[in-house]
């Protein structure tokens, strides 16, 4: 009996374990089952906004997905498809409490709401000025207000100068001769490949750290030798936009424990300021030296050297760094990027390069010793004159600016409540991004060719015309339009006509040519070229065409 009572105990334990533990995984069955639905629902609800506003929208983490994925592959390219989508404007939500929130916009009349009409109410803003004030200061490019407007005011007086456009003009005519084009000999002579973007940014680099500083670097030399300051400068403007796609808190705390990023800028900037300290100090010892009947310099360092602040003191050396370090990142960028795309492009395109040989020796056909049956001068160098008379260049090089602009997006803060002109509304504090790399893939703007590489499109009647400042933003446009536009093309223009009249210029076969996530459309892994020097029967079809 005791047995058959122990025996009906053990089963009812069994049986209550058993019922126990199916009640459970009930309940944990109907908590996943929650969990699930939940997850579908965040998922489907988030895939749903996708069609309002262009990307996902995920609770906590906003876009953020989205654009790390955008990251990983070509972010230009990204921008520019959702902006496609959204007919040019788009808002981005970043994750809660971050500061990546914006409004992304490539639509012509927003730009020129923002860059003309209502030019005060969107400057360039404490986000953008506190991001960068490390590298720029309170140069033009990061100033607002009355610190802009007097160095906007004073930089464009020396810009439209006789003088300075005499300097610029000097300058790089001898970079040129006496240094770009005995390297690009060299390295015809021993049958090498060269990275014709490292080549130009160092010609640019040195030319604008004449007119700017003064000081000639030397970077463009036989052999290529590594400039401290000019590896200091690069480093730094990297590290600095890292902190555009960086949650301000994070970067900041990096910077405050100099880690990552941070602890590199702080080492890049260390350099620059070093070499811009050592510049100003030895300009100021030359200026107190300097005799009336010595030639005096011309450079923007001396020039703003001898005027005065509004209390009547010279400038402080601080000032004096950041206004020359200002222009020479604009200045190095804008002319070498856009040559190095330039010449990327027009290897895809050979008939435009032989439009553009045509051109050339036509101009050079005008001369007066080819009329009269002379040779040429050797070496042969190319007239202002005859640079500006280069139609069909410019137009090639503007093509090449609408695809890849040297700087592809730019930055304003809305400081009162706005609306654009396509009925986006903007609150005080918005931070908006107008892509300037979107706009030239905009079939509303450019036609269903936009993508293609035409250079005619700038072409009326076998002139160049330009386009809308708001169409074509590369040189910026309204009151902060680019002060050197005209030399930029100058310099381009003679940089591409010299090259393009003695080599013609391939790409190494297999070679990988993407965009640099930078502040500035660098190429990746830069331009790897062959230069085939262009044999003198080639050059005299086109003379005798053009006769």
């Amino acid at each position: 009996m005791n047995n058959v009572t122990t025996n009906m105990s053990s089963d009812e334990g069994v049986v209550g374990n058993f019922v126990s533990r199916r009640l459970f995984f009930l309940q944990y069955l109907h908590v996943l089952e929650f969990v699930v639905a939940a997850l579908v629902f965040v998922v489907i609800n988030s895939l749903r906004q996708r069609r309002r506003y262009g990307l996902p929208v995920w609770p906590f983490l906003g876009m953020l997905p989205s654009l790390v994925s955008g990251l990983r592959s070509d972010l230009y390219e990204w921008i520019s498809d959702i902006l496609c989508e959204q007919n040019g404007t788009f808002r981005f939500k970043g994750p809660w409490f971050s500061s990546l929130n914006c409004v992304v916009t490539a639509d012509p009349r927003n730009l020129e709401h923002l860059l003309k009409s209502k030019f005060s109410v969107f400057p360039k803003g404490p986000y953008f000025r506190d991001t960068v004030r490390d590298l720029l200061g309170d140069g033009i490019f990061n100033a607002d207000d009355e610190t802009w407007q007097r160095q906007r005011k004073t930089a464009s007086i020396q810009f439209h100068s006789a003088k300075f456009r005499q300097l610029t003009a000097e300058s790089v005519l001898e970079l040129v001769h006496a240094r770009l084009l005995p390297v690009l000999e060299n390295a015809v002579n021993q049958s090498i490949s060269i990275d014709l973007q490292d080549v130009l940014l160092r010609l640019t680099f040195d030319n604008v750290c004449m007119t700017a500083f003064g000081v000639d670097p030397g970077c463009l030399r036989l052999g290529l030798p590594e400039i401290p300051f000019a590896k200091a400068f690069e480093d730094a403007t990297e590290a600095t936009l890292l902190r555009f796609v960086t949650p301000t808190c994070v970067w900041k705390t990096m910077r405050c424990l100099d880690l990552g990023t941070e602890k590199k800028l702080k080492k890049s900037i260390k350099g620059v300021d070093e070499f811009a300290e050592e510049v100003i100090r030895t300009r100021k010892k030359e200026l107190s030296l300097q005799t009336e009947d010595k030639k005096q310099r011309s450079d923007l360092l001396t020039v703003f050297m001898r005027l005065k602040d509004e209390q009547g003191k010279p400038f402080s050396d601080k000032f004096l760094r950041d206004i020359c370090l200002n222009f020479i990142l604009a200045g190095r960028d804008t002319s070498s990027v856009a040559l190095s795309w330039f010449f990327w492009l027009l290897g895809k395109n050979p008939v435009v390069e032989q439009k553009i040989l045509a051109e050339i020796c036509k101009i050079i056909n005008e001369r007066d010793d080819m009329k009269n049956g002379s040779d040429l001068k050797s070496p042969l160098i190319f007239r202002p004159e005859e640079i500006k008379k280069m139609d069909y260049l410019q137009a090639s090089l503007s093509e090449a600016l609408r695809l890849y602009p040297s700087v592809p997006v730019d930055h304003k803060e809305v400081v009162e409540d706005d609306t654009f002109p396509d009925g986006t509304l903007l609150k005080k504090g918005t931070k908006v991004i107008y892509a300037i790399y979107a706009m030239g893939r905009m079939e509303a703007i450019w036609g269903k060719d936009c993508r293609e590489y035409k250079p005619e499109r700038w072409v009326r009647d076998g002139r160049y015309m330009s386009e809308s400042a708001y169409k074509f933003t590369a040189f910026n446009g309204g009151p902060r339009l680019c002060l050197g536009k005209d030399f930029a093309y100058y310099q381009m223009k003679f940089v591409a006509a010299s090259i393009l009249y003695r080599y013609r210029v391939e790409v190494v076969k297999g070679h990988v040519v993407v965009p640099k996530l930078a502040l500035t459309m660098y190429m990746k892994h830069g331009l790897k070229v062959n230069l085939i020097k262009r044999h003198e029967s080639e050059l005299q079809v086109y003379l005798k065409n053009n006769v």
